[in-house]
């Protein structure tokens, strides 16, 4: 792409000490018209043969009212009309507005191709080689050709090829090109790695768990790529403007150079000259350039903070955010429970803790989790069997040769244990042995470290109402909720009512307002999709999150969500500037062109000039 612009900087610059040389030619010499055309027309070719091309392959796939066709015959009759009876040549006009058509054109390339890098840094995610372990020998290959289950090898310094489980080794790892974030992540034996992060110190020996086409660093660049397929309002705007536009100025054009001297208004010359500034002016480059190239730039400047837009009208949508919805574990919560409280009755803390997380050691509930993390040593004298999971209640097992149960109130309640009510913020896990009541154990969830200050950052960027939706119990939703300052919660709901509740509060919106769901992306698909922007949280590798969400934030980072909404503001602000201003001009310069008091260079400034203005102006975005 380098080379191609250097080479089209080197055509411009060759077309102009050309135009230089033919106009210094025309001062000094004292030759026939015809001459000075055949003269003009090196420079003229130099900066436009690449436009006339266009232009007829555009008139032979019955697609002709472009920009290039329409620059073109503006310029070749500029360049021809001093062939006409009266009328003044205007050579160097004519290769001035074709060489600054080119140099607009130049500066077009270089906005995209600075808008691509900034999107194709991204692209440095995803590794060329692997090392694979094959037949106790190392060898260097394609990504593409290492199956899962295979064993590769990543240095330190290198960036990881694919998806995998560390078996050897402890590092940390860069995910900065993923997150945007520098903070390193420690990884170990064990642990799960994905594509596209950077291995900082130690040698990691890893398992392949994902094909290289299906890695995260692979689908992540898919998802970018793919993001202007998805385009805004005002950019279907645009194109549908364009399509109405440019027949209507030609039309114009056309009654411009022919309706006056029919009407004796003056001569034909005149008003062709007239016509032709007429259609310069009316390219609509600016519009059709900078508008789009705004929401990539956006696009681009969002995916290096760690935030991934599906598409242009994603972004738009974010502008208007009336309400934003979460889910609480997980998203507003660590989702990493740990036992907070410990109230027995007839035995002591560890007796109560050490029956409790013996009863819950082949559970993968999270809550059972945190039992046993409390209390690890499992290799005691302690004797377990007979375990039955009762649904929806919690646990019975033989203990030493008493029947215990862990659960909830209600499984006291069927027990006819006599349970004590608990004032601590929790899930509340009650414990009986044989039928008594032995005390219970409170487990909190832990709210994540500047969630407050992420909704009060929402509330700055014009978001009306923020809510949580929880299947949690209503105690334990309420605390969350006030201790972060939102407005509303819903508590105790299954997926099925968190769709429903979506659909609720999205018809109390008005119609321009634009409802956000923010979840984990792991077991929120049907909510994600249901609202107007769903938003992903902490998708660093998850599959499902970046599936279903519109929007996915890379890390746990919730100031992210009204983050993005800054970015989405500050873009299609940048593209509203670009689009009235582009044609507050054009319409002032046409007004000008049509009564005659606006020259070539003129209509130049207005086509070219505006193009160049919005196009500097549409790489704000990048920032």
């Amino acid at each position: 792409m380098e080379a191609e612009n250097k080479n089209a900087l080197l055509k411009l610059i060759t077309a102009a000490v050309l135009l230089v040389a033919a106009m210094l030619i025309e001062h000094f010499t004292d030759l026939k018209t015809w001459q000075y055309l055949l003269i003009y027309l090196i420079p003229y070719l130099a900066a436009g043969y690449g436009t006339l091309k266009e232009a007829v392959e555009s008139l032979l796939e019955g697609e002709a009212l472009d920009e290039d066709f329409l620059m073109s015959i503006a310029t070749l009759g500029a360049l021809f009309i001093g062939f006409l009876p009266g009328a003044e040549s205007q050579f160097p006009e004519a290769v001035f507005v074709m060489l600054f058509f080119q140099l607009g054109e130049f500066f077009e390339e270089l906005a995209e191709d600075k808008s691509r890098d900034s999107i194709s840094a991204l692209m440095d995610i995803r590794s060329d080689t692997a090392n694979v372990e094959r037949d106790g020998n190392v060898s260097t290959v394609s990504p593409d050709t290492v199956e899962v289950g295979e064993t590769i090898i990543i240095r330190p310094g290198e960036r990881i090829p694919m998806d995998g489980t560390v078996l050897k080794g402890d590092s940390s790892l860069d995910t900065a090109a993923l997150t945007g974030e520098s903070v390193p992540r420690t990884v170990h034996p064990g642990s799960d790695i994905i594509s596209g992060c950077v291995n900082l110190s130690g040698l990691l020996k890893v398992r392949v768990t994902k094909p290289f086409g299906e890695s995260t660093a692979s689908r992540i660049l898919d998802l970018v790529e793919n993001a202007g397929a998805s385009k805004s309002r005002s950019e279907r705007f645009i194109t549908r403007f364009a399509r109405i536009y440019t027949p209507i100025v030609v039309a114009l054009a056309v009654l411009i150079a022919i309706l006056p001297p029919l009407l004796s208004a003056g001569p034909f010359a005149t008003w062709l000259y007239r016509a032709l500034t007429f259609l310069i002016v009316s390219c609509p480059c600016a519009l059709v350039i900078s508008v789009p190239l705004a929401f990539f730039g956006g696009i681009g400047g969002a995916s290096r903070r760690g935030i991934l837009v599906k598409g242009g009208n994603y972004l738009e949508a974010l502008t208007n955010t009336d309400t934003v919805i979460f889910d609480k574990t997980g998203t507003l919560t660590e989702g990493v429970f740990e036992v907070t409280a410990i109230h027995p009755e007839t035995l002591d803390e560890q007796e109560l803790l050490h029956i409790a997380a013996h009863v819950e050691r082949h559970s993968t509930h999270p809550i059972a989790i945190s039992l046993r993390n409390a209390f690890p040593n499992e290799n005691d004298d302690c004797t377990v069997t007979d375990v039955t999971e009762i649904a929806g209640k919690g646990i019975q097992a033989n203990v030493n040769g008493h029947v215990a149960h862990v659960g909830n109130s209600s499984l006291m309640d069927s027990i006819g244990a006599q349970w004590k009510p608990c004032d601590h913020n929790g899930t509340i896990v009650h414990v009986a042995i044989d039928n008594t009541y032995t005390g219970h154990i409170v487990i909190s969830d832990r709210i994540k470290t500047g969630a407050r200050e992420a909704i009060e950052a929402l509330r700055k960027a014009g978001v009306r109402k923020t809510v949580m939706l929880t299947g949690d119990a209503a105690p334990v939703a309420e605390h969350v909720a006030r201790a972060l300052g939102i407005d509303e919660y819903h508590a105790e709901l299954l997926p099925a009512d968190k769709v429903n509740k979506v659909n609720e509060l999205k018809s109390n919106i008005n119609s321009n307002g634009h409802l956000v769901f923010v979840g984990d992306g792991i077991n929120d698909a049907p909510v994600l999709a249901g609202a107007d922007v769903g938003m992903a949280m902490g998708a660093l590798g998850s599959d499902a999150a970046i599936e279903a969400a519109d929007v996915v934030l890379m890390d746990d980072e919730l100031s992210k969500v009204a983050e993005s909404m800054n970015i989405a503001r500050k873009t299609v602000s940048i593209a509203t500037q670009n689009t009235t201003g582009a044609i507050a001009v054009k319409v002032l310069v046409l007004i000008l062109a049509t009564l005659g008091f606006a020259p070539m260079w003129l209509a130049v400034f207005a086509d070219v000039g505006v193009t160049v203005l919005a196009i500097i102006n549409s790489m704000r975005t990048l920032r």
